[in-house]
């Protein structure tokens, strides 16, 4: 462990840290993905170690985007004022080069995402939120599987970033839809990711509250979520948004009116698109008080409408995510467990690697099974929890 002292004066308010707070001695204050609220909190952290630290050891992109301009300031003999004055922030680029390809570090877009939304500022809102855009865009059109299977496996398992890890979702698995299912122009599949990143907007810190809320929803709580959609199209509209489709998607995402796409305008069909994936990631998701659903579950439940009635948009959302879509556990007519990698010729055919073998234990290395053949048809999923054998996304990404 080596510890370098911060500044506190570092530490933005309010927004996710990008690394683990620590001690003078090393002992761990506040984890990363913690926000510190008010100044009273701050100060609170730093009478219980005296100085705070971050570990350099802990090497990952998060603390880089902030130690790197750090020791370069320091080794340049730049004045303490300046060093002083460096924000703790989540690097505008990461990720890294791995098989001659390039792999988003996507635990540190989680992070940028939760920055982005949680505290938009009008004078750099329209910068971050095109960068983030564009690079989610960027891989959706590239590499969609890896993209979905990323995160759909991020999703199944986060409570303290919920916000915005359920905002890439469904912005990814709509843009991906309206580009392959639907065939939309690549203008509106743009505005349709852009109305998906930012539906939630004006109730990212209450939805990151409510994945780790025990207690039933205050009055206060209920208000805010039933009026959210319009309280994001009046914050984006505020932020400089002016695109009329995005902002009417923001607006309407939340209607409940069954029927096709055909008799709505484009806004309204972007936004139906948008419930129904908004529907599949919100059961996907787990809270502290719940379990999350099975993603054949969560996928049933967007797929019939408000009538019991096979959904449009729903329906193109299965057929493009196909049963078990990337990053889903399911269990092999052998009995093995395995992770869903890429979507297969059929719907019910992905290509699958095996995690657990047929005993429950972890597998030694991921053996990739052919699940059109009889002895590897999948037989069911498996919920996240269940799998005892813990790999890195990274691990998993290098076999797309």
């Amino acid at each position: 462990m080596r510890l370098v002292a911060l500044n506190i004066e570092s530490i933005p308010l309010g927004q996710p840290l990008p690394f683990e707070l620590r001690g003078a001695d090393g002992a761990l204050l506040a984890q990363k993905g913690d926000a510190i609220r008010t100044r009273a909190e701050l100060d609170a952290l730093v009478a219980r170690g005296l100085r705070l630290c971050v570990d350099t050891d802990e090497s990952d992109d998060s603390h880089r985007a902030y130690l790197a301009p750090l020791q370069k300031m320091r080794l340049s003999e730049t004045s303490l004022g300046q060093i002083a004055a460096l924000k703790i922030q989540a690097g505008a680029q990461s990720g890294g080069e791995r098989g001659g390809k390039y792999v988003p570090d996507w635990p540190e877009w989680q992070l940028r995402a939760t920055q982005l939304l949680r505290a938009p500022l009008a004078g750099d809102f329209d910068g971050r939120f095109q960068s983030l855009h564009s690079e989610l865009a960027r891989h959706c059109e590239q590499t969609p599987d890896a993209t979905l299977l990323a995160l759909i496996y991020l999703s199944a398992q986060e409570t303290r970033m919920y916000s915005a890890t359920h905002a890439m979702l469904v912005c990814c698995v709509c843009m991906v839809v309206a580009r392959e299912m639907l065939h939309w122009p690549d203008e509106r599949v743009r505005q349709l990711g852009s109305a998906a990143l930012t539906m939630n907007i004006a109730m990212t810190e209450l939805q990151d509250q409510l994945a780790q809320q025990s207690q039933p929803l205050t009055s206060q709580q209920i208000e805010a979520v039933q009026d959210h959609s319009s309280r994001s199209e009046q914050l984006l509209r505020r932020l400089g948004v002016a695109d009329p489709a995005w902002l009417e998607a923001v607006l309407c995402h939340h209607q409940r009116t069954p029927g096709p796409l055909a008799k709505r305008s484009e806004a309204r069909q972007m936004a139906r698109l948008l419930q129904r994936a908004d529907i599949f990631g919100a059961r996907l998701a787990p809270r502290v008080a719940r379990s999350p659903m099975p993603v054949t579950a969560a996928l049933q439940a967007s797929y019939y409408d408000e009538a019991h009635q096979v959904d449009e948009a729903g329906a193109a959302l299965v057929k493009t995510l196909g049963v078990y879509p990337p990053g889903a556990f399911v269990r092999l007519a052998n009995q093995e467990v395995a992770v869903v990698l890429q979507r297969g010729a059929t719907a019910t055919t992905p290509r699958v690697a095996v995690v657990m073998d047929r005993e429950g234990m972890p597998a030694g290395e991921m053996i990739p099974r052919d699940t059109s053949h009889a002895a590897w048809k999948i037989a069911g999923v498996v919920a996240c929890r269940d799998v005892r054998a813990q790999w890195p996304l990274a691990r998993l990404l290098a076999l797309v």
